[in-house]
């Protein structure tokens, strides 16, 4: 085959498929118009590639496309079930490409449905370690913002060993080539065709003809004299979203002498069926049609698949809707979207519903009610919120009509936890509420779920007690009426509340209930598990395990296309990151999750974070702090008001603002033992302790109003908060003082002249109450508290539990954690705090450029470190992440820079110190 100006394009496929051969992949994406030559560039370029295997597939032009689509019959080793299961396909994938140096190509990618993306996205990730050249074409005119394709894009633009390649129109000296011979003009065929290489290639095939004024005039100049009825097996073809597969040939009555005067035409390939040469040449016979035909012809297709086993309810569902046969259409996009999230595609899921509810628009209510409830829970599992609150509660005058009260029930819990998510309480509770009250038996199925709904906001509303006790009543439920997936349910909440109470075995339990989640196929059971056990571990600072949680639970939602919960756990890395000390990666993932539309309930520790980070490192102050206590008050949940509180209480400490939302009452239970105890040690650092065993100030002991000069703590040169005398704690800053001019031994209450700190009862916090390293601080065991954390694996606070201590050598030391994790503003803090306490020798601020700064680094480099510190030789490190080892050179050069490391085996010797163990 000829090709003209396309290069350069050849080169870069050959080097593609060069490096393939070589046992390191890369992979091209090859975009242009219609026509532009991508099938006939990647047919060269696979000719070429000489003692490699070549596997050539692509997606087909469905309403809504079919789950793996392109990979049903490309990839060995695929099993039927795996078809079911986009993880599988994925190590199928994976497997087969591994096993020799191939040319893997998917064409037409602008067609292409969300599994067959994630396991693209899985094999790019892996390239540099797979004998494989992947080539995807696609139109770039056809993507939009929100297009599936996207991600995948994405990733070739930002990965090394991914390129994309743009073929533009040819030149008029590329014109005269490819008219060589025809006796035509160039210069009159190259404005007529764009430079266009089928439409030039189509004009050069009639040169006696006039010169046609379109494409569709060149092709349909190859029709001219067949017999209505070859014309309109053309048709047909043209209605066939693929091809016109061998199977239903003898059925719509085509025999051999017609697929011999078919073959005349120029127009069609026998490719396990009847195809056309090139979309352009399908789409100028589609347009012959003529108007009503289209539906005809399309159920003729219809009627002619249906006689046939087995079926594909994608295709069924594209053939129906395109005949105007609302009834087959809503039955097969049903069986579609089944079989799209079964595949652990709900995006393509919420697609086929939508088809089947305009399907189902004159159906009795309680069908259409049951296509709703559906549509609306794939929304919700694709994080399409608002929306799947609209189709649900659509639902609730069709269930009244249909006069099924277990339906209306159902409706309800399902619209009490989407509206929970996001972000208003007073909506799920009410919903709730209302699905008990409902239901049609009390101690029925229907009746118990409620109560697991209910139990579940219980629960997160930090009522332990109440969501054990209806738990354990849907428990009964389930056990009475055979119900497993209710038991399951309520199960996984109550270990999770047990979890939430630090109860023996909870947490052993609660991860033996999410793989039998998983197995029951039961994935927003088995993530939502995920998620409540990455948070409560993360909460309870067992942040080792956490990690390990999150690396499974991530991997789940992408494999299992879980945006919603993708996002909730993404939030809680950012929190971990943040604790541990990753500042620069938590950065990431906080931004990462304030960037996605999604549930506002995932936004309240990004939020936080985004406002600690700079107010750490500089000072600076920004409004996410705000944006964090509006999501806090809407869900009013101690779990989630407490920590914003101890924000504006660091904030306060820090710069000497006042905030009076620090002083709120607090109410301190066993469930919130973590964040009141964060909260107390920060009111202790303001000087609102009255002393070692509670963190919480009488409001009679609160002074109303500090004289200008007067300590803010009212503490002589050198004391600590923990031995202020009750009647000398101020709330006030001398007036007009900034944080950074507090007189010696000040702890800043941030609390402007006259103003009175009050709402915190004595016996609000007491000590036993608190979780033990905040325990280990109210009665100044300070080192205790600092050990406590460094095994923890948290550097800031253990840094700030030695700033605790009233011994100038623990906060020096403390200065100098902070100095390392990039905490400058709060370091250069306690250095004033040490000098004008008369403390001379002080480390100073290190230079940015020698700096060792563990915290700047990101997600990427956090991985490579850990294995670094494990011992790992960069061969092994590429093998783990699937990188080469070039890649791997390279990031492990990176974390030495950050590290302020000479060499890999200070890592090892400082890994503890680094938290890289």
């Amino acid at each position: 085959m000829d090709l003209f100006e396309r290069d350069g394009e050849l080169v870069a496929l050959s080097r593609a498929v060069a490096a393939a051969a070589g046992g390191t992949g890369a992979g091209v994406a090859i975009t242009g118009e219609p026509g532009a030559g991508k099938s006939a560039l990647v047919e060269v370029a696979c000719a070429r590639a000489a003692g490699l295997r070549v596997l050539r597939g692509g997606c087909d032009p469905l309403v809504t496309p079919r789950p793996l689509g392109p990979f049903r019959d490309l990839i060995p080793g695929l099993r039927p079930a795996d078809l079911h299961d986009a993880p599988a396909a994925c190590e199928a994938a994976y497997t087969a490409l591994r096993a020799e140096p191939t040319v893997l190509v998917v064409e037409d990618a602008h067609w292409i449905d969300g599994a067959s993306v994630e396991v693209l996205r899985f094999l790019v990730r892996r390239l540099e370690v797979l004998p494989c050249a992947l080539i995807v074409t696609y139109r770039d005119e056809e993507i939009g913002a929100q297009h599936q394709l996207r991600p995948l894009l994405g990733d070739f633009a930002k990965f090394g060993g991914l390129s994309t390649l743009r073929l533009r129109p040819l030149t008029v000296a590329g014109v005269a080539l490819l008219l060589r011979g025809s006796g035509l003009d160039a210069t009159q065929v190259h404005p007529l065709t764009g430079g266009n290489p089928f439409f030039v290639a189509e004009v050069a095939k009639e040169p006696g003809r006039p010169l046609p004024a379109t494409v569709r005039d060149a092709v349909l100049a190859r029709t001219a004299g067949i017999a209505a009825g070859d014309l309109e097996v053309l048709q047909l073809v043209a209605t066939a979203p693929d091809r016109l597969a061998d199977r239903v040939l003898p059925t719509l009555g085509v025999d051999l002498p017609t697929l011999r005067r078919l073959h005349d035409t120029g127009l069609l390939l026998r490719d396990s069926g009847l195809v056309f040469r090139h979309e352009l040449a399908r789409l100028a016979l589609e347009s012959t049609i003529p108007a009503g035909g289209a539906a005809r012809l399309h159920a003729r297709l219809l009627e002619a698949l249906e006689r046939l086993e087995p079926r594909d309810p994608a295709v069924l569902t594209h053939h129906a809707v395109a005949a105007g046969d609302a009834s087959r259409a809503a039955r097969y996009a049903q069986d579609a979207a089944v079989e799209a999230a079964r595949a652990g595609d709900h995006t393509d899921a919420v697609a086929f519903l939508e088809i089947a509810v305009a399907g189902v628009h004159g159906a009795p209510p309680g069908e259409r009610a049951k296509v709703l409830t559906r549509l609306a829970y794939e929304q919700y599992m694709t994080s399409r919120l608002d929306q799947a609150i609209a189709s649900v509660t659509a639902t609730f005058p069709l269930w009244h009509a249909a006069g099924d009260r277990a339906g209306l029930a159902a409706a309800h819990e399902s619209c009490a936890l989407f509206e929970y998510y996001r972000g208003r309480r007073d909506e799920a509770e009410r919903h709730a509420d209302r699905a008990a009250a409902v239901a049609p038996e009390r101690g029925g199925a229907q009746h118990g779920g409620a109560l697991v709904t209910l139990g579940y906001l219980a629960y997160l509303k930090s009522d332990q007690d109440i969501a054990g006790r209806l738990c354990a009543d849907a428990t009964r439920i389930a056990e009475a009426t055979g119900d497993e997936a209710l038991g399951l349910r309520s199960a996984v909440v109550q270990a999770e509340t047990g979890l939430g109470l630090a109860v023996p075995g909870a947490r052993r339990h609660l991860v033996t209930l999410i793989e039998d989640a998983k197995a029951h196929g039961l994935d927003e059971l088995a993530s939502s598990g995920y998620s409540n056990l990455s948070y409560l571990d993360v909460e309870q600072r067992r942040l080792r395990e956490a990690e390990h949680v999150l690396e499974e639970s991530l991997a789940f939602t992408v494999a299992r296309d879980i945006p919603i919960c993708n996002h909730w756990q993404t939030a809680v890395r950012a929190r971990l990151r943040f604790l541990d000390g990753r500042w620069g990666a938590a950065a990431e993932d906080a931004a990462d999750v304030l960037a996605r539309d999604g549930m506002p309930l995932a936004t309240l520790w990004p939020h936080l974070i985004s406002a600690l980070l700079p107010l750490r490192r500089t000072g600076v102050v920004n409004d996410h702090l705000d944006a964090a206590w509006a999501v806090a008050e809407r869900l009013d949940e101690p779990l989630r008001r407490l920590p914003v509180l101890s924000a504006l209480a660091e904030r306060m400490w820090l710069t000497g603002v006042p905030d009076p939302r620090v002083t709120a009452a607090l109410t301190v239970t066993p469930a919130t033992a973590w964040v009141a105890g964060d909260l107390a040690v920060w009111l202790r650092r303001l000087g609102l302790a009255a002393n070692h065993v509670a963190a919480a100030v009488a409001v009679d002991h609160v002074a109303a109003g500090v004289a200008a000069g007067q300590t803010a703590a009212g503490v002589a040169a050198g004391q600590t908060a923990a031995g202020v005398a009750e009647d000398h704690v101020a709330a006030g800053v001398a007036a007009g003082e900034t944080a950074a001019g507090v007189a010696a031994g000040q702890i800043a209450a941030g609390v402007a002249a006259g103003q009175i700190a009050a709402g915190v009862a004595a016996d609000q916090v007491a000590a036993d109450q608190v979780a033990e390293p905040h325990r280990l601080t109210l009665a100044g065991r300070h080192r205790d508290a600092a050990a406590w954390w460094r095994r923890a694996g948290a550097p800031f606070d253990e840094a700030m539990a030695l700033a605790d201590s009233p011994d100038v050598d623990d906060q020096v030391q403390a200065i100098e954690r902070l100095d390392l994790l990039g905490a400058t503003a709060v370091a250069d803090r306690l250095r004033l705090d040490l000098r004008r306490r008369g403390v001379a020798q002080l480390p100073q601020r290190p230079r940015t450029g020698t700096r060792g700064n563990p915290a700047g680094l990101t997600n990427r480099q956090l991985d490579v470190a850990k294995l670094v510190a494990r011992g790992h030789t960069n061969a092994e490190i590429a093998g783990k992440l699937f990188i080469s080892v070039k890649t791997a050179d390279h990031h492990v050069s990176a974390v030495l820079t950050k590290l302020g490391l000479a060499n890999r085996r200070a890592v090892v010797a400082h890994a503890a110190e680094l938290n890289l163990a």
